[in-house]
């Protein structure tokens, strides 16, 4: 494609934004460029004939703590996210580090990362788990949809026609303990399975515990969730495995799990609930 040809807006507001988008519907929103560079071979990429880039509205670049909430625009790159410290959740900021590379997180944002819509990236896992909010805008309103609600049952994004995320809000609640795992996978389409778990406990009692995966598709179930809450620390090993035998029989109701999997769910819940077991 003649590169003469190729057209760039940079507004600098949300009504020049979406003027522009109406008159070319077509425009590829460019954002950190990295899922768009990724999938080109070529030494020197070919860009559409039409790019909205988002990188001059200032919305997006915002990062605001309340007392309850912190809000982080969409165009935040991940490196700034991490680098926020301790006011983010620590299984977020696990999962941000296990993206290949500080140069690419210094250039990949995180409204990048989670509206990926061929794949659900490293960011999704730990939005679902901390109940995120996700803040989407058309032309004439603005929403707020839960993390768990974006993506639909067949994985594609929850975004209407020229509808664009703009704020993800991350309720600030403290977890005693997460962890994370993530593993290269040829059997997803997003070549990586992640997997989390947070809890949080008062007086050595489980008040709360979410398990999500996410790969081809979210799998979280509430009701093995359930049956460790109000359990004292350290659990009793039978609560262990009679928690995890319930995440075999839910996954079994799955179809299809890859064998593969649902060993490495598993082995992810069962190892994690060990720790807490005296």
């Amino acid at each position: 494609m003649d590169a003469a040809l190729n057209q760039v807006w940079f507004p600098t507001s949300f009504q020049e934004l979406f003027s522009t988008w109406k008159q070319v519907p077509d425009a590829l929103l460019f954002a950190g460029g990295t899922q768009f560079l990724r999938g080109q071979a070529r030494h020197v990429p070919v860009f559409p004939r039409n790019i909205l880039s988002l990188n001059r509205l200032e919305e997006l670049h915002r990062i605001t703590r309340t007392e309850r909430y912190l809000e982080i625009g969409a165009m935040v790159k991940l490196n700034d996210l991490i680098n926020l410290g301790k006011i983010v959740p620590e299984v977020l900021t696990q999962c941000l580090l296990g993206i290949t590379g500080p140069q690419i997180r210094n250039l990949a944002t995180i409204g990048g990362n989670i509206c990926t819509p061929a794949c659900r990236l490293n960011a999704t896992a730990p939005m679902i788990a901390l109940d995120a909010h996700y803040e989407l805008r058309n032309a004439s309103a603005a929403r707020w949809i839960a993390t768990s609600r974006f993506y639909s049952s067949e994985g594609s994004l929850s975004l209407g026609q020229q509808e664009l995320l703009t704020r993800i809000r991350i309720p600030l609640d403290q977890w005693t303990y997460s962890a994370y795992t993530k593993y290269k996978s040829q059997e997803t389409s997003a070549g990586s399975e992640v997997m989390v778990l947070i809890l949080r406990n008062q007086k050595n009692v489980l008040t709360d515990i979410r398990i999500v995966f996410v790969g081809d598709r979210v799998i979280h179930d509430k009701n093995s969730e359930a049956l460790l809450m109000g359990k004292r620390l350290p659990l009793e090993r039978k609560h262990v495995f009679i928690a995890v035998d319930h995440w075999k029989t839910y996954l079994a109701s799955l179809y299809p799990v890859e064998d593969l999997v649902q060993a490495r769910l598993l082995n992810f819940i069962e190892s994690n609930l060990l720790v807490l077991a005296n």
